[in-house]
């Protein structure tokens, strides 16, 4: 189930714009291929945050979001200097996973840069799958958004 896209981002739930910083790229001159995955990171965080909720709250209550799965497609390269956009939309898989479909534009030409599907799942704080009215926040069950 996909919650409702916001029109104002593009049909993207949420969006973050980011500043391409030197030390950001590699001898190539282009974005290190890890760095985009910190800035994915960072909107899903910060998208969390909107909703009223804090990633580092969840831990400290026993609430573990994880990475399970990251699918990126690298389309082109961003540079120092560049502007760009990160968006997501979430869609719920199961009562403990869910998905993170983000993508990442150059602004202010909107070339695509990347797409990804960050698959996530919720644990306690020994890796056991776990299901908590914080996900059921980001990620209402079928019939609930």
């Amino acid at each position: 189930m996909t919650q409702k896209p916001n029109p104002a981002h593009g049909g993207w739930q949420f969006a973050l714009p980011f500043d391409v910083r030197d030390y950001e790229c590699d001898l190539q001159g282009i974005v290190n291929n890890a760095v985009y995955q910190q800035y994915l990171e960072h909107a899903r965080h910060r998208y969390i945050r909107t909703l009223g909720l804090d990633f580092a709250a969840l831990a400290d209550q026993g609430v573990r979001l994880v990475v399970v799965r990251a699918e990126l497609d690298y389309k082109t390269p961003l540079r120092s200097g560049d502007a760009c956009t990160v968006a997501l939309r979430t869609e719920r898989m199961s009562p403990v996973r869910f998905v993170f479909h983000q993508e990442i534009r150059r602004t202010p030409d909107g070339q695509l840069v990347l797409t990804a599907r960050i698959v996530c799942a919720a644990m306690n704080a020994t890796g056991k799958p776990i299901v908590s009215d914080a996900v059921d926040r980001l990620f209402p069950p079928e019939g609930k958004a």
